[in-house]
């Protein structure tokens, strides 16, 4: 810039008032900008020229589009002089007085360092050190300030500085560039090596956008012609893209976390300073909703921190970029891997005429679902939900999609998605600039991206694709017999679960083979999950569901091995499936999820298969609830003499169970205490109320538990689904519930069964045959319930059974028998003893004549719901 003088003052002039601000700028050696403080914006500026001195005139540039302008070169001493004022003033207070201001609106004066006169004065300091001369014209002595530079400049001369110095001055003028022809090379051959600048500001032509004033004046407040240090991180279509380090700070980071700049996407992936440091700031801006964020709502603002940050298992792999997790509440969620894409095909499937299979015709589709099942299936991993995905309607050429939960997925500190992406097995999705629904760690996606482009992995590889030839014999029975003797031949063979139809069918993938066969569990019978059929959809059986669900959790996915023992009609394999040392159809049959099949008794398995049937059957689990088995009967050798012992004693009748047994308290030697018991631990319970949710419930563990009437009581847990659904059995009263574990509480040891035996206790009534038929068992059990539930009645043992003892009950009041009453209202039958003493209690007290024209229930037991 050229330098500005003023004529010198030829008469004195009335005293100019004393104004203050901060220097914003040096245009030159004479001229500077001077601003003020702000005050809700950007503040006012004014340019103050020196007055009395003259300076040499700044290079300029040539004027664009005017190819007859030239570049003009600096003056001798011009730079020095701008530099010695810039390093003097850049950002100090000074104080100044305009003397005088032309008519175009140039304002003169003299300048001082300082809150006043006191301070230095700028225009003698610069004639001090030659870098300035004062003009003479028309000055008079009388101007002691005048007189002052006058006497100054003939010392500098005196002293030969600056510019009256020896040799005219020119080794002082620079040699500027203003284009540099090949940038890219510039860029490249610093190597990212910080260099050492001071900035100039540039006005843009554009229309502003809101806050750029202020965004302006931030960085020009802090970063204008002051000494910092460039570092040249890329040149992307020959524009230089770099950063500005400032001994106070980076600047980028500070303009991202005061809201008055956002990220580009575009040139992160080339910031070497720590992208993760610019997100941060950003993200700071966001949450704080400063300036130009000021209306922003994060993409999970509507979720609880629960519902953002969770662990979870993954259960199955579904492509290369989701996934079906299980949470701790046993709830299961689909997961979709934030901001990458999974392999596709480019264009229309050429093989019309062959089925199309993802999973192995898009390359490297098989590659990446392999790479996630390997080390994440059966795996707890940590999710952090970055945006919610809309859903979508099909629209043209674009399918419709579900609602999408999209996360960062991490495991023992490995990002899953960047580990895909930097092996070239996806790719990063691109968006909008304003698009703030992407993955929380984007800069790293982007940065794994560029590596694998760089070393050519999976996707980006010139080499020839993978291909997988893989055959499926599902249902191909001539195939599926030649494939047979191998299989057989190879006793246990590995395998993957690529797909569970039910508790007891599933597809394999047999690697070695590299073929897909339909495998079904030998040596049980699972309950068949609906289908449909040409007749119509076959209904599921009960606990399909769950056989279902406890056979994926167990296998889907998972590396197994085989045993094929045969084949069925249609070309499904039937044989045994071993994980981690589990028999599959052993682990069903355990958990009360099947049956034992009598094709078992040929295999090594049948006598485990049998003892854990058996002893689901006396549990009465799943799909033994309902079973009812006959007592076995002890030959016990009885002399005819012996007589049926009587001997009845109080009890208090407090639950009916649907099966017809019922539970019961003993009144001589439990009901006092049992009360005494409640009392005292109620009050416990008053006086240190338990925690809400502290106790995690486990089965087989005793505990308290509130009911429904608000009291607590002592119980066992039977079942955990879940947190909300707990199955306890209360253990002085024999009734069940199913709660959620805040009812539940842990139980004091002074209130457990060691000090009071649990004091409700599970009969049967003796010599009757219960209902098979659901209707008619009913109408018993509320019969009974009406009769005797919540009463006290007399009872006697008169034989045990298999699961509980066998009673007659006498009504308290009348003494009438209970079970004899049901027989003469039709209710039940008559259910015949071996033993010769109980036979007889059978004829004289229940036979009514009934058997003189011998059994009739033979031929009509199954038509009214009775079985021997």
């Amino acid at each position: 810039m050229a330098s500005v003088s003023a004529p010198a003052q030829t008469a004195p002039a009335q005293t100019a008032p004393l104004q203050r601000g901060i220097v914003k700028m040096v245009l030159s050696g004479c001229a500077i900008i001077v601003r003020g403080q702000p005050r809700g914006g950007p503040p006012p500026e004014r340019q103050i020229n020196l007055s009395n001195i003259r300076t040499g005139a700044m290079a300029r540039r040539a004027a664009q589009g005017q190819p007859d302008t030239k570049d003009t070169p600096d003056e001798p001493w011009a730079f020095q002089a701008r530099e010695f004022l810039r390093k003097k003033l850049i950002g100090k207070e000074v104080c100044f007085t305009v003397e005088i201001k032309t008519s175009l609106g140039r304002e003169y004066g003299m300048v001082y360092l300082g809150k006043d006169t006191s301070g230095e004065n700028i225009a003698e300091s610069l004639v001090n050190e030659g870098l300035a001369t004062v003009r003479r014209e028309g000055i008079r002595g009388n101007n002691p300030e005048q007189a002052r530079l006058c006497e100054l400049e003939d010392q500098s001369k005196a002293s030969k500085k600056g510019m009256w110095s020896e040799g005219g001055g020119t080794h002082t003028i620079r040699d500027i560039k203003y284009t540099i022809e090949n940038p890219r090379n510039f860029v490249d051959s610093l190597h990212q090596k910080p260099i050492n600048g001071n900035l100039f500001g540039r006005d843009g032509t554009e229309t502003p956008e809101p806050f750029a004033a202020e965004a302006k004046f931030f960085t020009e407040s802090r970063l204008l012609q002051r000494d910092v240090q460039i570092i040249l991180e890329s040149c992307p279509n020959q524009v230089i893209l770099g950063t500005i380090l400032h001994p106070n700070g980076n600047i980028t980071e500070l303009l991202l976390k005061e809201g008055f700049a956002r990220c580009v996407d575009w040139s992160m992936a080339v910031y070497t300073q720590g992208a993760e440091k610019l997100r941060a700031a950003e993200r700071s801006a966001k949450e704080r909703k400063v300036r130009i964020w000021k209306d922003y709502v994060a993409p999970t603002a509507n979720l609880d921190q629960k519902d953002r940050q969770f662990v979870a298992k993954v259960m199955q792999v579904i492509n290369a970029d989701a996934m079906v997790v299980k949470l701790n509440s046993g709830e299961y969620k689909t997961i979709h891997l934030s901001s990458i894409r999974p392999p596709r095909i480019e264009g229309e499937n050429k093989d019309k005429d062959k089925r199309f299979r993802p999973l192995y015709d898009i390359p490297y589709m098989f590659e990446a679902r392999e790479f996630l099942r390997k080390k994440l299936i059966g795996k707890k991993v940590n999710v952090t939900v970055d945006y919610i995905r809309a859903a979508t309607g099909p629209g043209e050429g674009t399918p419709a999609f579900a609602e999408r939960t999209c996360a960062t997925v991490t495991i023992g500190g490995i990002n899953i998605a960047e580990a895909l992406v930097s092996k070239g097995l996806a790719t990063v999705i691109r968006y909008r600039q304003d698009d703030d629904q992407r993955s929380s760690h984007y800069d790293e996606l982007l940065a794994a991206e560029a590596r694998a482009i760089k070393n050519g992995k999976g996707l980006h590889s010139k080499k020839e694709v993978p291909i997988h030839r893989v055959a499926d014999i599902s249902g191909e029975t001539q195939k599926a017999k030649q494939f047979l003797p191998f299989l057989q031949r190879a006793g246990r063979s590995e395998a993957v679960v690529e797909y569970v139809f039910s508790g007891s069918r599933l597809k394999l993938y047999m690697p070695k083979e590299t073929c897909l066969i339909t495998f079904l569990l030998a040596g049980i019978e699972c309950p068949r999950s609906s289908r449909n059929l040409p007749g119509g959809i076959q209904v599921a059986e009960p606990f399909s569901d769950e056989a279902m669900l406890f056979t994926k959790e167990l296998v889907l996915q998972r590396e197994v091995e085989v045993e094929v023992e045969s084949m069925d009609k249609a070309g499904n394999f039937i044989g045994w499936l071993h994980i981690e040392g589990v028999n599959l159809s052993v682990a069903l049959v355990e958990n009360a999820l099947s049956k034992v099949h009598f094709t078992a008794e040929r295999s090594a398995y049948y006598k485990t298969l049998v003892t854990a049937e058996e002893a689901c059957r006396q549990r009465k689990e799943k799909i033994w609830a309902n079973y009812e088995e006959k007592p076995v009967e002890e030959v016990v050798h009885l002399s005819e003499e012996k007589e049926r012992v009587a001997n009845y004693r109080p009890v208090y009748v407090t639950e009916i169970a649907d099966t017809l047994h019922f539970y019961a308290q003993d009144v001589e030697t439990g009901t006092c205490q049992l009360e005494s018991l409640m009392e005292t631990m109620r009050a416990e319970i008053a006086a240190h109320p338990p925690v809400e949710g502290s106790y995690s419930a486990r089965r087989g563990d005793y505990c308290l538990a509130k009911f429904a009437d608000g009291e607590w009581y002592r119980a066992r847990v039977e079942k955990v689904e879940s947190p909300a659904k707990v199955h306890v059995f209360y253990i002085d009263y024999g009734n069940r519930e199913v709660v959620s574990s805040t009812r539940l509480a842990a139980m004091p040891p002074a209130f457990s069964t060691r000090t009071l035996p649990a004091q409700a206790t599970e009969y049967t009534f003796a010599f009757i045959q219960v209902p098979q038929d659901e209707d008619a068992r009913a109408d018993v059990v509320d019969c009974v319930v009406r009769d005797i539930q919540n009463s006290q009645c007399m009872l006697n043992v008169e034989y045990s059974g298999a699961t509980c003892p066998h009673v007659t009950l006498l009504f308290g009041d009348t003494k009438e028998d209970v079970g004899l009453g049901l027989v003469k209202e039709g209710l039940v039958m008559v259910d015949v003893r071996k033993e010769k003493h109980l036979q007889k209690m059978v004829r004289d007290k229940y036979g009514l004549n009934i058997w003189r024209y011998g059994d009739f229930r033979a031929d009509d037991a199954d038509e009214f719901g009775y079985s021997r």
